[in-house]
């Protein structure tokens, strides 16, 4: 009897070791976070690229011309070297834009796509985008852009790099994510008319949203003195439920303040006509442009990556990844007004 009570005590000893073990090992397996995704956009990153993409080298990107070229492929390898595909075929990132589209004012030009598919509902499209051209170089004067819109491509490479971050660890978005690149904003926003008018790779119907990054890494007058701002423009004129998405994502995440000043339907410069966004608006595609506000350097040589508040930017972009990462992983698309 004592030498069945005595195995019964050692048997139960050793299922209650291996019971604690595999909880123990559990625990310690800790699920990441999204705010761990986000903290991959970093300062030192964005300043890194800006200082190549708004360089002299680059000769203020004008488009269809060389140093438009040369930036297409300093984001495309951006994207190779992530392993972000692109959406058009195995490595052909560009949507060509023919000569006879720009009416004269530019030679051919192109977009740049990437993408990153979705698990469950890999037909609903989320669209990130920034334009990458400028004015090009003007009486010998180069005209970085590094500010309009240098600062938004940077921010997206980061965006899809935390994207890619979070694919790794296992946690693909539900929906599918375009990160669009978009030429010809300075000419007339003609590189996002020809995706949204002539070739959209997505169908506009399955695209659910479109957050569009135009200047975001100075500060103007008016923010001198509380620079944790950022500009919301459109937010509310499509969809509530996306303005008020935003809003939550802000408070939950962000803490900046959102300057609605230019949303107003009354606003002198029409801004929500003035960018890329405005071609998913027009097709009934809710929207958010980010935007800093227009400075003294606004459209001058004089727009150079030094000048750029690299800690703020970082911020900015972090606000924008959290915002997509909400419309991505919802349960339900969102839903016009």
């Amino acid at each position: 009897m004592k030498k069945i009570v005595l195995l019964l005590s050692i048997t139960i000893m050793v299922c209650n070791c291996g019971t604690s073990q595999s909880v123990s090992s559990n625990s310690k397996k800790a699920i990441p976070d999204v705010s761990d995704f986000a903290n991959t956009i970093s300062s030192e990153h964005l300043k890194d690229m800006l200082y190549t993409f708004a360089s002299n080298e680059f000769e203020g990107r004008r488009t269809g011309e060389p140093g438009q070229k040369k930036a297409i492929n300093f984001i495309k390898d951006h994207y190779v070297t992530m392993g972000i595909p692109s959406p058009i075929a195995d490595g052909d990132y560009f949507q060509e834009i023919p000569e006879a589209f720009f009416g004269g004012k530019a030679k051919a030009s192109e977009n740049v796509l990437a993408y990153i598919k979705g698990s469950e509902k890999p037909d609903e499209v989320l669209i990130i985008s920034a334009h990458l051209d400028h004015e090009g170089v003007k009486k010998g004067e180069v005209y970085n852009g590094a500010d309009d819109d240098g600062s938004g491509t940077v921010a997206i490479l980061e965006i899809a790099k935390a994207f890619k971050a979070a694919v790794d660890k296992g946690l693909r978005p539900k929906r599918s994510i375009l990160f669009l690149h978009v030429t010809g904003e300075e000419l007339g926003l003609y590189g996002s008319k020809y995706y949204a008018d002539v070739d959209p790779v997505f169908p506009l119907e399955n695209t659910v949203a479109n957050l569009n990054i135009d200047m975001i890494g100075r500060i103007d007058a008016k923010h001198e003195t509380t620079p944790n701002y950022v500009y919301l423009i459109g937010s509310n004129k499509l969809s509530t439920e996306l303005h008020d998405i935003s809003e939550a994502v802000n408070k939950k995440y962000s803490n900046m303040e959102l300057d609605y000043t230019y949303n107003e339907d009354n606003d002198p410069n029409r801004f929500y006509y003035r960018s890329d966004h405005y071609n998913f608006a027009k097709n009934n595609i809710p929207v958010i442009f980010y935007f800093n506000g227009t400075h003294a350097d606004y459209h001058k040589p004089t727009d150079t990556p030094d000048k750029i508040e690299y800690d703020l930017l970082a911020k900015r972009a972090q606000l924008i990844f959290y915002t997509a990462w909400e419309i991505v992983n919802r349960d339900e698309r969102i839903k016009l007004d």
